[in-house]
């Protein structure tokens, strides 16, 4: 075969595969809007009927992706001289497809159905205050997410199997590690706070305000910042989330009409995720260069925007005038105190989504250890609770009275969502990796976050992390960006500045 023949079978077979994997993408970008429908508006209903075409279209992606025909395309392309873009593809395409073809569909199809089903237990559980009505579910879940793990590689961990599936680049030695470091420094930060008498405005934010009102004050934030609105929107949910592509990336948080910080920390959170997928390449769509770089990175930029961007005297010097439109009762609180009040650190916080940034973690290693013994069989479900409540009174110094508030809070499980967790802690300490490194190529940010300028930031994250989508693996994407190999430096650095410098701690 001549060199330009050769080129052309090399374009044919590249074209193909691409071909197949825009329509595995498009069906699973349609369960995906499904899924949103399903937590967002459908009538409660449908949950048998939607359970079933999640499972579909599960099914149907799964046995695109592990036919024989992928098969062949990925092994004619693997010898050949593939330019990066494509050599990439190729890469993201293979691992998937030997994950994929490891387990059965019969499996895949009762695990979709399985969470789809579980979904509504969960929510009548937590809402009832009764884990055992969900135990049941969460059982089946721990069996089969464990058989899956056995499918794809019996000789291994078969939670670090699971968390690969969230974070296929970054080993779990690697979290584990992580996770140990932040333990290990915050918890004496966190002592010394508690132990200090720092006194912060902490009730800056106290009274109550009205959800339509709250509504309101969140689309003035996200116009603030910059989300595209006719690419998205914004709505509700009982555990925000953000879900699409770049051509619809949807925005949801909810609405507590004591905590007024709550939501709207929540819907900065989430732009961050929604703004990374609108930041994807549209030429990219329906391929992994179109698509997140795993949830590493996709909780670093949700955690950059909450906590170096929406938590900074700067956000709050340039943001507080429009709270005070929605808000006249905070005509008395200044940028400094509304400052203290979004990063005042909690002594009896319960639950995660309203935890400090600074206990967050704590909040993270509890579920991480848990769903780790549960997946090794090493904890009985039911015993979940009292090992759930008896970490928090360890970790934290405080004890849920209810599962509503302890174990049945998160809806992660529910989905079957095991090796998820890890990534939210691992996502912060990215995120002020990345924010130090803008900062050192763009100087002091401040300034441009108390203008309201926030082009300059995203701009560096659209070059530098978001236009590349999966064509580099977790860590290289890092060393891209960075300079510099993925640690924990940079946030523990942050945390113990800005925290030290708060309540006036010595040796901080």
């Amino acid at each position: 075969m001549s060199t330009d023949q050769a080129r052309s079978a090399e374009g044919d077979a590249y074209e193909e595969l691409e071909s197949r994997v825009e329509r595995i993408a498009n069906v699973q970008n349609a369960a995906g809007v499904l899924r949103w429908d399903q937590e967002v508006v459908m009538p409660e209903g449908g949950t048998p009927a939607r359970a079933k075409q999640l499972s579909t279209l599960s099914s149907v992606g799964h046995e695109l992706l592990t036919a024989d025909e992928t098969g062949e395309l990925l092994d004619e392309l693997e010898g050949e001289d593939l330019s990066g873009e494509r050599a990439a593809v190729v890469r993201e395409v293979r691992r998937r497809y030997d994950r994929a073809t490891s387990v059965p569909s019969e499996l895949v199809e009762e695990i979709s159905e399985t969470t789809s089903n579980a979904h509504p237990v969960w929510k009548e559980a937590k809402e009832e205050d009764d884990f055992e009505a969900f135990a049941p579910t969460l059982e089946k879940l721990v069996e089969l997410k464990r058989e899956y793990a056995n499918h794809i590689d019996p000789d291994a961990d078969p939670y670090a199997v699971l968390f690969a599936d969230y974070e296929p680049y970054l080993d779990l030695e690697t979290a584990e590690r992580v996770l140990e470091r932040l333990r290990d420094e915050l918890v004496p930060l966190i002592e010394a706070i508690e132990d200090g008498d720092a006194d912060l405005a902490t009730d800056a934010f106290s009274g109550t305000f009205a959800d339509d009102d709250q509504e309101a004050l969140a689309r003035d934030a996200l116009d603030a910042l910059g989300y595209e609105w006719d690419r998205g929107r914004l709505d509700t949910a009982p555990h925000p989330f953000s879900s699409g592509t770049q051509f619809d990336a949807r925005v949801t948080t909810r609405f507590d009409e004591s905590d007024l910080l709550g939501s709207l920390t929540s819907t900065i959170h989430e732009f961050g995720h929604a703004n990374y997928t609108l930041g994807l390449p549209d030429e990219g769509y329906a391929t992994p260069l179109g698509e997140s770089r795993d949830l590493t990175v996709h909780e670093s930029q949700s955690r950059l925007w909450e906590n170096h961007v929406g938590r900074s005297k700067a956000f709050w010097e340039y943001f507080l005038p429009t709270a005070r439109e929605r808000f006249p009762e905070l005509e008395d609180v200044g940028p400094g105190e509304a400052y203290e009040a979004a990063n005042q650190v909690y002594d009896d916080n319960l639950i995660r989504v309203e935890a400090d940034e600074l206990t967050y973690h704590l909040h993270i290693v509890i579920r991480f250890e848990i769903e780790r013994d549960l997946i090794s069989g090493d904890l009985d479900v039911e015993d979940v609770p009292e090992v759930w409540n008896d970490k928090y009174e360890e970790y934290l110094g405080v004890r849920p009275e209810t599962d509503a508030e302890g174990c049945l809070q998160d809806i992660h499980w529910s989905h079957g969502s095991f090796g998820y967790f890890p990534t939210y802690s691992l996502g912060s300490v990215l995120a002020a990796q990345l924010y130090a490194a803008a900062e050192d190529e763009l100087g002091d940010l401040s300034g441009d976050v108390r203008t309201g300028d926030f082009d300059r930031l995203n701009g560096w994250l659209r070059e530098n992390v978001h236009r590349h989508g999966k064509r580099y693996t977790t860590p290289d994407l890092i060393e891209e960006a960075t300079g510099e190999e993925y640690a924990a430096d940079h946030f523990l650095e942050y945390a113990k500045g800005k925290y030290g410098e708060l309540y006036d701690l010595d040796g901080y």
